[in-house]
């Protein structure tokens, strides 16, 4: 006995209504991050060193900072999306759950405007 109804099934949804669109989206962002993480690799490698003037050089340049924005938010989406997983699959009470989730919320917006922010304070030359 199935219990997700017909147009569920033709429309890719399971009984939750959004699980299969969460599993893409996670799998989504880690194929981004494929091409992010091999760039930001390749990328410091390529640096002569690692002086502060050297990285504040590199990341005023306008690729590097787009590129670092989007590995950040990249980033804390993904880690968000799994560590949601965790708290639905192993958190049981439904008040810590709740809570739970609203913090790690929280802690992955904060985390990804916080990026973002140093990114482009350092990429301007603030």
């Amino acid at each position: 006995m199935s219990l997700v109804s017909p147009l569920n099934k033709v429309l890719g949804l399971g009984s939750a209504k959004g699980g299969s669109e969460h599993w893409w989206v996670q799998r989504l962002t880690a194929v981004a991050l494929i091409p992010l993480g091999l760039w930001f690799i390749f990328a410091l490698a390529g640096l002569q060193d690692f002086a502060y003037s050297t990285v504040v050089a590199w990341f005023s340049r306008p690729l590097t900072s787009i590129f670092m924005i989007l590995l950040v938010l990249t980033v804390s989406y993904h880690s968000y999306l799994g560590v949601q997983v965790v708290v639905e699959d192993y958190v049981h009470g439904k008040v810590i759950k709740t809570v739970t989730l609203v913090l790690t919320t929280f802690a992955h917006i904060f985390v990804g405007c916080a990026g973002v922010y140093a990114i482009l304070r350092v990429g301007f030359g603030a």
